[in-house]
């Protein structure tokens, strides 16, 4: 039984560069510390948080919106398609032990609350400012924060 801890990352179907390169960084770094990333599987900041999880020999799982479990982006290993549409966020925060926002739109939103009305941490990057999530400067602070929260017992 697999016991890896799962960080979801959510963020906008489109961004800017500074918060793409951001993503790819998150991801790379979920990825060395021993964590699973999840996230929607699609473009923009999910496709560049998988690809930054990958290339540091990461797992990626995709929860797609669409019933079309080939509609992921290329760095997602287990894509599990839902048909749900923005309903899939829910899935997302729900599998996830801890969220960091990366930039994001309504959708991101969304997950956010989703994820604090669950008691879940959520970490955010140039994202919406809600309270209760924790802000962070930096990737590298996001993950710094997040290893504190997700430290084994």
């Amino acid at each position: 039984m697999m016991d890896r801890k799962i960080v979801g990352v959510i963020g906008g179907g489109e961004a800017s560069p500074e918060i793409l390169r951001m993503a790819e960084e998150t991801g790379r770094l979920i990825a060395e510390n021993g964590f699973l990333l999840i996230c929607g599987g699609m473009g923009g900041v999910m496709e560049v948080s998988a690809r930054g999880a990958k290339e540091a020999g990461g797992i990626t799982v995709g929860i797609l919106p669409s019933p079309d479990r080939h509609s992921a982006n290329p760095y997602i290993d287990i894509s599990i398609a839902t048909s749900f549409g923005e309903a899939r966020n829910l899935i997302i925060v729900r599998t996830a032990d801890l969220l960091i926002a990366v930039g994001g739109e309504y959708g991101t939103l969304s997950e956010i609350a989703f994820a604090l009305k669950m008691e879940k941490p959520v970490i955010g990057l140039h994202t919406w400012d809600v309270p209760g999530v924790i802000k962070a400067g930096s990737p590298a602070e996001a993950m710094e924060i997040a290893g504190e929260f997700l430290a084994s017992p």
